[in-house]
């Protein structure tokens, strides 16, 4: 007998994998594509990153161009403000493929993350569906709008179309980075199928003529963008989606003037404070500038009653006067000072709750990126705004700090310093201090704009982050202090890290000015529906004054802070009751505060609570534990609104 010849030996590892099933064959295509798409998503990722942080760059060297031309003498320079207004354009369509699935995507999880079974898989789908209608409408009408548009602008000489250029691409990307992510997620292929389908859908559904025309087009879109907003649809390309939805029900806005609306909401130079306020706020936090405020913070309260829990106050004090973000804060805070508070007996959650609560003042005292959005959204006084967010936020402060005297559970307090540590850290402070007040005095008495005010605020963090000291008391690799100059492997890290300040503040900045671009079309639609008109109507109609209408928007603005965010509560509400708020004799500032103060207080609460998601993300702690620590703290802030409330009734009835 002729024995039969024996196969082939195999590598053990080979021989040890098990023989796929005819199942398992069968799957293989779609196994081989998996991670093709996250190899081909993390390249697309990391270019439009990098391209923002580069737009960025550009954005804020051309603002300072435009800064020295007017003060320094140099020859100036008329189209500066027009290029980075459009600037800010690119930046904005550069991020918004990244935007969807980021946490800067202002989507709402409450409902959505309390499905199961085939209820989240079909709001997944709802959710995938949205976004790509949202970029499949940047590519029809940006392409439609570089058609039609004609006309050059008369200051830097350019076609008007090419403002618009980039958003065929931005939506083509968007829609590519959509398909890859779920190819990513391992997705069944049903449900990418049926994500595609009805994304064209709806894309189709938009295009279409009056099919069912509504008296009330404007609040069709509104009850469709609170369903797809439930749903946890990330908000800006929600409210595109509802606007394109709108229009087979009489919108007098196509797709071609929804781009445009929302471009030109975009374009004002006003809007270049946000991104530079951010800008300077990342280089504080990257260099260790923020550092010397709360060492100055420590060694001035550090020593009394809840005195770390006083110093994480005082320092969001400080801090409010440069980086103009509350998440850039709570997230500086939640690194520097919950470990700290942790260490002198505070539990974990009461120290994620002190940041969160102390972290509601930077978008209240200025420079605010919560007040320039209101500025955008109302044409109220930029320099008003800011000096009455001053008062509002220093007895804000004042209240919180009683607050936490009150509520101290025991954590011991530092030694007091003395006057020497106190004076040494008052003048290293001192720089950033200074900015702060320039930043204030300089807008309140006209000498700098908003937007050149946050210019200059980042140019001068980034050479102190680029050129000063850096952290303080900080160790290089191996525990050895870093060198009195900094090494080239230092400047290195510096750079590295200053590139990483750029991308991130970018993706922030784009995120706002997305916010801000959707919400425009959207008040519009809600103008010409007479909505803020029949608004004052019927709170005229319910008789009373000042006091009845503040009773009445409080409630309202409270309950708003439940299930949106501070931008998207002022674009969408404040056009509509500050008329009404005028007719009823308040003070249109006074008015903006208290709007401005009662969303932020709904970073506090719960579903949305941005701010306690941030912290309690950063500190590995439940998001419900930091709520219901924050509790007693929005008591006493609640309090505060009131007297507030109080104060500009008092001052309407003088």
């Amino acid at each position: 007998m002729i024995p039969r010849p024996c196969p082939p030996a195999r590598p053990a590892e080979e021989a040890a994998l098990p023989h796929p099933s005819g199942r398992e064959i069968g799957k293989r295509p779609a196994e081989a594509l998996r991670p093709l798409a996250e190899r081909f998503l993390h390249i697309l990722e990391k270019g439009l990153g990098c391209l923002a942080g580069l737009v960025l760059a550009a954005l804020l060297a051309v603002a300072l161009c435009s800064v020295l031309g007017r003060y320094a003498g140099f020859a100036r320079w008329n189209g500066a403000d027009e290029l980075a207004s459009w600037l800010y354009v690119f930046l904005i369509f550069a991020a918004f493929p990244l935007l969807a699935d980021s946490p800067l995507s202002m989507r709402l999880e409450g409902l959505a993350g309390r499905l199961r079974g085939g209820w989240r898989s079909g709001a997944r789908v709802f959710n995938r569906a949205v976004v790509l209608h949202a970029s499949l409408l940047l590519v029809d009408s940006g392409a439609e709008v570089m058609r039609n548009l004609g006309g050059v602008s008369t200051q830097i000489g350019l076609p008007e179309w090419c403002r618009f250029a980039a958003a065929p691409a931005a939506g083509i990307l968007g829609a590519l980075l959509t398909v890859l992510r779920m190819f990513s997620e391992r997705r069944a292929p049903l449900l990418i199928s049926a994500s595609l389908g009805l994304g064209f859908l709806l894309f189709a559904l938009g295009r279409q003529p009056f099919l069912w025309p509504l008296p009330l087009p404007g609040a069709a879109a509104a009850l469709i963008a609170l369903g797809g907003l439930l749903l946890g649809v990330p908000l800006p390309h929600m409210l595109l989606s509802s606007l394109a939805l709108a229009i087979p029900l009489g919108s007098l806005l196509p797709a071609a003037a929804i781009l445009q609306t929302a471009v030109n909401g975009v374009s004002s130079f006003l809007l270049l404070a946000i991104p530079f306020f951010i800008l300077a706020g990342g280089f504080m936090v990257a260099a260790g500038l923020a550092e010397k405020l709360v060492a100055l913070a420590d060694s001035l309260v550090g020593h009394r009653r809840g005195g770390l829990a006083q110093t994480a106050l005082l320092t969001n004090v400080f801090f409010s006067g440069i980086s103009g973000s509350s998440l850039a804060d709570v997230a500086f805070s939640s690194k520097v000072l919950v470990p700290g508070l942790k260490e002198r007996g505070c539990a974990p959650e009461r120290a994620a709750a002190i940041v969160c609560a102390t972290s509601v003042l930077p978008n209240i005292i200025p420079p605010s990126v919560a007040f320039l959005m209101l500025a955008v959204a109302t044409d109220l006084s930029v320099g008003a705004l800011f000096m009455g967010g001053l008062a509002a936020g220093l007895f804000l402060a004042l209240i919180l700090s009683f607050a936490l005297y009150l509520l101290d559970k025991g954590e011991r307090a530092g030694l007091p310093a003395t006057a020497g540590a106190r004076l040494r850290a008052l003048l290293e402070a001192l720089p950033m201090l200074g900015l702060a007040a320039l930043i204030l005095f300089g807008i309140r008495l006209g000498f700098l704009t908003a937007s050149e005010a946050g210019a200059l605020a980042a140019v001068y963090t980034l050479l102190l982050a680029m050129f000063g000291p850096g952290r303080s008391g900080a160790k290089a690799a191996g525990g050895r202090p870093p060198a009195p100059g900094g090494g080239p492997a230092e400047n290195g890290s510096r750079l590295r890290n200053l590139g990483r300040v750029f991308i991130q503040s970018g993706r922030e900045a784009a995120s706002v000015g997305l916010l801000i671009g959707a919400s425009a079309p959207f008040i519009f639609i809600l103008a010409v529906d007479e909505a803020p008109a029949a608004l004052s109507a019927f709170l005229g109609s319910m008789g009373g004054g000042p006091f009845a209408f503040l009773l009445f928007a409080n409630a309202l603005l409270l309950l708003s802070g439940l299930c949106l965010e501070v931008g998207a509560g002022i674009m969408l509400l404040a056009p509509l009751l500050l008329p009404a708020a005028v007719n009823a004799g308040l003070d249109p500032v006074h008015f903006g505060i208290i709007l401005v103060v009662n969303l932020m207080l709904g970073g506090l609460t719960p579903p949305v609570g941005m701010i306690v998601f941030t912290a309690s993300g950063l500190c590995g702690l439940s998001s419900g534990g930091v709520f219901r620590a924050t509790l007693p703290l929005l008591a006493f802030m609640l309090a505060a609104m009131a007297l507030m409330s109080v104060g500009a009734g008092l001052w309407a009835l003088r």
